[in-house]
């Protein structure tokens, strides 16, 4: 099948489409990359970015190869229905709503602790986890419901908010770095953040959408994608260049405390500062993060189960979707103390290693050497390339099964206790 399309989008397309990657993937998760790579130090936490940038960028043009051999409007459960029969569909939609119902449940963990967190200052009122959780998913779920074009006004605004927190935070947080922080290196444990890092480079189930949005044209779908994943990329390496250059590691408001309670750093930002605006707008910055990665996850969700459930988003339909969502994520969120961190790591080791992972390498696999499907878009290096892909994202799925264990944050004490007796 030849793909090639003459009708070459507009550069302002591009450019809307490049974001759209970069609005896709900055999120949530981005809030709990310093704290699963803080440990291991910050050049040790650049090898790991840029390794986990390449091979989600890699399966990104993969799944961009499959989708140039479907018809438009095909999205992945279709692609894996027609290159992996039933087994692969199956899969596919049980790990779509699992990535979808950890998000959220990290989200609402996150949101719900900063709610209760600012209720307490604010109010000089001790707030619980739970109620600012109840209050977090009841507020925003409540947006939800109200239906795709007001959450996306919302989410536009908030995602505006969202860059120019971001970059204030930067401007200001430059003069409290201290370089010596950034020395802290310890390799060993940098492997342990590998599945998080999948997570906060996740955008791959929106690729179908950008092929249409592109009209087809490979050139342009291809500087799309490696365009907006090294927007991303940058973005990262200077956050992590802040707030590990701010937040110690050791510490009780150090970023090892934070790992052990599952909580974001910017909750600890106010005490190594001097100035009380960083601090302030790093939970700005974190409120909006973790807000519009909430309403996106959870509008995809509603829509997802009201098509595979068949209910309709009306009436008593609305509100038994409603209680799908809501429930579940609100009992993990309040029972779990460090359910914000652990599902953000689930969603990349167990959800995005296989879904946006392992299945587009078999699909490729699949479509070129047992189908003969040809297509101008083709990552370069056969089969060996696509062995390696699928032994790397193999790996980062052992990597989260080993971390339920093995408990890393024992072997780090263990080894703290060792150098230091």
């Amino acid at each position: 099948m030849n793909n090639n399309n003459n009708d070459k989008p507009t550069a302002g397309s591009v450019v809307s489409a490049m974001f759209l990657v970069a609005g896709t993937c900055i999120g949530g998760g981005m809030l709990a990359l310093p704290v699963a790579t803080g440990i291991g130090g910050f050049l040790p936490s650049l090898a790991v970015l840029l390794i986990g940038w390449l091979a989600m960028t890699a399966t990104a043009l993969l799944l961009l190869e499959v989708s140039l051999w479907m018809e438009e409007g095909a999205h992945i459960i279709t692609m894996t229905s027609r290159l992996l029969g039933m087994p692969g569909k199956a899969v596919s939609w049980c790990l779509y709503l699992f990535i979808c119902y950890a998000s959220l449940v990290a989200y609402t963990a996150g949101g719900g602790h900063q709610i209760s967190s600012a209720l307490s200052a604010y109010l000089d009122w001790p707030f619980s986890k739970e109620l600012g959780c109840v209050l977090f998913i009841v507020a925003f779920g409540v947006i939800v419901d109200l239906g795709s074009y007001l959450v996306g006004r919302i989410n536009a605004i908030l995602f505006i908010a969202m860059i120019a927190a971001y970059f204030a935070l930067v401007v200001m947080g430059i003069d409290e770095v201290n370089l010596h922080l950034l020395t802290h290196q310890r390799w060993s444990y940098s492997i342990w953040s590998v599945p998080l890092i999948l997570t906060t480079f996740s955008f791959q189930t929106m690729v179908p959408s950008l092929t249409p949005y592109l009209k087809r044209h490979v050139k342009s779908l291809r500087i799309a994608v490696i365009g907006g994943t090294a927007i991303t990329l940058c973005v990262y390496i200077l956050w992590q260049w802040l707030i590990l250059g701010i937040v110690p590691v050791e510490g009780t408001n150090g970023l090892l405390a934070a790992l052990q309670l599952g909580e974001p750093p910017t909750q600890f930002l106010r005490e190594h500062v001097n100035g009380r605006w960083v601090s302030v707008i790093a939970e700005y910055f974190a409120f909006f993060a973790i807000v519009t990665s909430f309403l996106g996850i959870a509008l995809g969700l509603v829509d997802f189960l009201s098509d595979g459930l068949k209910i309709r988003n009306k009436g008593w339909g609305k509100i038994a979707l409603g209680a799908l969502i809501i429930i579940p994520t609100l009992i993990f969120a309040t029972q779990y103390e460090r359910a914000f961190l652990v599902a953000m790591e689930a969603t990349g080791g167990i959800g995005d290693s296989i879904l946006n992972g392992l299945i587009p390498v078999m699909m490729v696999w699949i479509g070129r050497y047992h189908r003969g499907f040809i297509s101008s878009m083709r990552l370069p290096g056969g089969k060996p390339v696509l062995a390696l892909i699928f032994v790397c994202f193999f790996t980062a799925f052992i990597i989260q099964l080993l971390a339920y264990t093995v408990q890393p944050l024992e072997i780090y004490n263990a080894r703290e206790i060792m150098d230091n007796p």
